[in-house]
């Protein structure tokens, strides 16, 4: 078997539609109810809370989840809050904040896979966050930080209420975890020298793409960091295969936002496509990583451009911002390669 198929390589017994149902019919339902009550500068965040909570679910016992989802909710709502506060604000503070976020989400992985994987969605989150204040006022819209920060809180809780309501009419029966969004083991990882410091230098790449794209305020620019994110490993306990898959991703999410921006001019069309593809990640997470990484990718990158004017010049500085992103990812994935090389020499030279 050729690597490109590996990488695409499907495990058709990983396919959850109900999950996928599940969120589609929340985010409709809440979708609906905002734009009727003439809230819809909070769609996108209801449907990230939504999305992200489902992902982040751990199964077991529902006081176990709840309490797991709760705090997922409320430092969701904080760094949201964040995000949209100082997204619009000096760009150093945004470079700053991003470091901080990232490096804990990074040595976050001492706690365990699912908690990193957890750390890694609202690291995400916090991107978007940041970016999306100025994709609002391009849209003749002024978003208030703290009522974002209730919209995300207000939505995890649905679904926390959602998530109880099923767990009563199937008998009160506990759910076996969910597989974790990174294949590999669930353990925590110790805190090894080689560790720390490529979570430093994630988190620096991640900081640096930031500054290019708030430093020099130059349009469509805020796609290089969340490129950058997607194709970084996401810890150095991840493989060669895992790494190429989020590589690939990244890049097939990047070209069916660029696509889709261009083609469907129409804001509420977006806003289905976005639902499509939360419905996809949902659906898909185990079935290939490579597919679910392009399908945030892809709603992601349409979530942070919803409101701009699109026309090709755009569509070429998007691309280009993607690849440098992508860029800064394969030269962190090649320290990582390094890293992880020290580590293995530290561990066998220990035993």
């Amino acid at each position: 078997m050729g690597q490109l198929a590996k990488v695409f390589k499907l495990d058709r017994k990983g396919l959850n539609l109900k999950r996928g149902a599940a969120v589609a019919g929340v985010l409709v339902v809440l979708g609906v109810l905002l734009v009727a009550l003439d809230r819809e500068a909070y769609v996108l965040t209801f449907d990230f809370a939504v999305l992200f909570a489902a992902l982040s679910d751990p199964g077991g016992s529902f006081a176990y989840r709840a309490q797991r989802m709760a705090i997922y909710g409320v430092v969701g709502a904080l760094l949201t809050a964040l995000g949209f506060g100082i997204g619009d604000g000096p760009w150093g503070w945004v470079v700053l904040a991003t470091f901080v976020v990232t490096l804990l989400g990074g040595l976050a992985v001492k706690y365990g896979l699912h908690r990193f994987v957890g750390g890694a969605l609202l690291n995400a989150w916090f991107l978007i966050a940041a970016a999306m204040p100025a994709s609002y006022k391009l849209g003749g819209v002024q978003p208030v930080a703290w009522k974002q920060a209730l919209a995300w809180l207000v939505a995890s809780a649905i679904w926390v209420a959602l998530t109880g309501v099923v767990w009563l009419v199937r008998g009160r029966k506990d759910r076996p975890q969910w597989i974790a969004e990174i294949p590999g083991s669930t353990a925590a990882v110790k805190l090894t020298r080689p560790v720390v410091l490529f979570a430093l230098t994630r988190a620096l790449a991640v900081a640096i793409a930031v500054a290019i794209a708030f430093g020099l305020h130059v349009p469509n620019a805020d796609w290089m960091p969340i490129a950058a994110f997607v194709a970084i490993k996401g810890s150095l306990q991840q493989t060669t295969l895992v790494a190429e898959q989020r590589l690939a991703g990244a890049i097939l999410g990047a070209a069916l936002a660029a696509l889709l921006l261009l083609t469907l001019p129409d804001k509420h069309a977006l806003e289905i496509v976005i639902i499509l593809f939360a419905v996809v990640a949902a659906s898909i997470r185990t079935v290939n990583y490579a597919l679910y990484c392009a399908a945030i990718a892809a709603l992601v990158l349409i979530a942070m451009d919803l409101p701009h004017p699109t026309d090709f010049a755009d569509e070429g500085r998007r691309v280009l911002f993607t690849l440098a992103g992508v860029g800064i990812g394969v030269l962190v994935m090649l320290l990582a390669d390094v890293l992880q090389k020290r580590s293995s020499g530290e561990a066998s030279q220990a035993a």
